[in-house]
């Protein structure tokens, strides 16, 4: 039999989705799953992204225009112009969702044996796509008890060196809700003015920040214009998961046109995505309103209802939809599949995403899951009592 790759061997398995068979057999028993792992809101599409699927009139679903259709890039520089970013359409390429845009920032900027540096816990596609292209990732460890902030900057530092090519954050931050302040960011910025690197900057939940303070972006920093990559998804945005539409963003245009060379291998973006997603830019305010207030009153719901089981600790996330939690078991992989293989409490279990897969550190996130408040919050309060349940019965064995 052939040999499968080494890279094939290497790549890491989803922390989100790994336990996926495990819950499809729990529900062919007959037990219903609170899904936590995953970031799949259930919030409403926009309806005018739902109306412009309906009337796709098309005599032909031809080739899109491989960095998107002019419409929709129109579109989007006035989108990013309600949040003070500045752009041109050329600074713009749709992509296949934002882990398309990951992979080509990737491509563009490192080379095999290059070196990317990045705070852990960390989305953990970014280590996949990392391993695809051959990318080293350093991690910088945050911790859970000071809310997951950013370390101080000399310890990003001390991990540069020649083969150093960026540094990496999501901001708002998947897995931890964090959200990086003005200072941290400036502090971000003069490192990669020093040393000449990028700073690419997943910012796909801009929309959901809980903080009176102004969202501070990558491409806000004055003096790096040329360094920023930007990625983006209306994914979570607009509930538009399976549309598989993202943007890869720089002002630098000889990375735009190395990364113009991927997006035409790969022929176009999806023609039906970029007709939803544009429709899309056009939902009310009130759309936004609503669905930011839902995500508030989740994000209150689960962690203070996380807080009081005992022996558990979460810190109050300040963006996105997620939280990284500490629970008191020794080995959060095991209790995550126990959960989905051998408990129920009264015909009902949960599923959370084991930590671990989001550090690249050994031994890191052992007592940690992350959890998605994206269920109602009636579904959030009974997740919260089969958790305490299942808590007690897993320590009691």
């Amino acid at each position: 039999m052939p040999k499968i790759s080494q890279r094939g061997i290497d790549m890491p398995a989803s922390p989100i989705r790994k336990l996926a068979p495990f819950a499809v057999a729990a529900k062919q028993k007959g037990i219903k799953v609170y899904h936590l792992n995953i970031g799949q809101p259930d919030l409403p599409t926009p309806q005018e992204g739902l109306e412009a699927l309906k009337h796709v009139d098309r005599t032909v679903l031809e080739y899109s225009p491989s960095q998107g259709y002019q419409s929709y890039l129109d579109k989007l520089v006035d989108y990013y112009a309600r949040y003070d970013i500045s752009l041109t359409t050329d600074n713009i390429i749709v992509t296949c969702g934002g882990s398309e845009a990951l992979q080509f920032a990737f491509m563009a900027c490192f080379n095999p044996g290059d070196e990317l540096i990045v705070p852990e816990p960390v989305y953990a596609n970014y280590m996949g796509f990392a391993c695809e292209m051959g990318v080293k990732v350093r991690t910088i460890t945050t911790k859970i008890d000071n809310g997951f902030a950013l370390p101080a900057i000399e310890e990003f530092e001390k991990l540069i060196n020649g083969r150093t090519r960026a540094i990496m954050i999501c901001n708002p931050n998947n897995p931890t809700g964090t959200l990086y302040t003005r200072e941290e960011m400036e502090q971000l910025r003069d490192l990669v003015k020093k040393y000449d690197l990028y700073l690419i900057a997943d910012e796909v939940y801009r929309e959901y920040v809980y903080s009176d303070k102004p969202y501070v972006s990558a491409m806000h920093l004055e003096g790096i214009e040329q360094n920023v990559v930007l990625i983006d998804s209306v994914s979570k945005r607009y509930s538009e998961c399976g549309i598989r539409i993202g943007a890869f963003i720089t002002r630098n245009a000889e990375l735009r046109a190395a990364v113009m060379k991927f997006a035409q291998a790969r022929l176009s973006p999806p023609l039906i995505g970029q007709v939803v997603a544009e429709a899309s830019v056009d939902a009310p305010q009130q759309y936004h309103k609503d669905v930011y207030d839902e995500y508030i009153a989740r994000r209150n719901c689960l962690v203070e209802g996380l807080n009081k089981i005992p022996g558990v600790f979460t810190p109050m996330p300040m963006g996105a939809f997620y939280t990284v939690v500490r629970l008191p078991v020794q080995d959060s992989d095991d209790f995550c599949r126990w959960c989905l293989e051998e408990f129920s409490y009264e015909g009902e279990t949960v599923m959370m995403a084991p930590a671990t897969g989001f550090y690249a550190t050994p031994g890191a996130g052992k007592n940690e899951v992350r959890m998605a408040y994206v269920l109602k919050i009636d579904d959030l309060k009974r997740a919260l009592i089969v958790l305490e349940k299942a808590l007690e019965a897993y320590n009691k064995r």
